[in-house]
């Protein structure tokens, strides 16, 4: 009988890494990446929210007796996109647009610059 011993030639493949992320981000970045991903799932799911939404309109606390059709609906579509898959690509559009944030927050800061000026000169 032969023992089951690992062979020394063979190729030691690495160990997969635990986090996806490329980089490890601040809390706020992190925030921002998890306000996209809830963005991209509610809007792969409007139909559902919205129809759960006008269910309850103008009720009260009727509305988790009344809307449930319409909530299970809209639990179930949440449930099918909030995946690992879904919050990798809301990290990838994170890093795709941080060129397009910095110039944002640049124009923003020129602007109150700017502005700062203005009301300078004005008082």
């Amino acid at each position: 009988m032969a023992s089951q011993q690992p062979n020394p030639t063979a190729p030691v493949l690495p160990t997969p890494n635990p986090t996806r992320s490329p980089l490890p981000l601040s809390s706020s970045q992190e925030s921002q990446v998890r306000e996209l991903y809830h963005k991209r799932v509610r809007m792969k799911c409007a139909d559902e929210v919205r129809d759960f939404a006008a269910c309850c309109t103008g009720r009260t606390f009727t509305a988790t007796i009344m809307c449930r059709t319409q909530q299970k609906a809209m639990n179930s579509c949440m449930m099918r996109y909030a995946t690992q898959a879904e919050q990798d690509a809301a990290r990838a559009e994170w890093f795709a647009t941080i060129d397009e944030r910095r110039v944002q927050r640049e124009q923003k800061e020129a602007k109150r610059v700017e502005d700062e000026k203005f009301w300078r000169e004005w008082w």
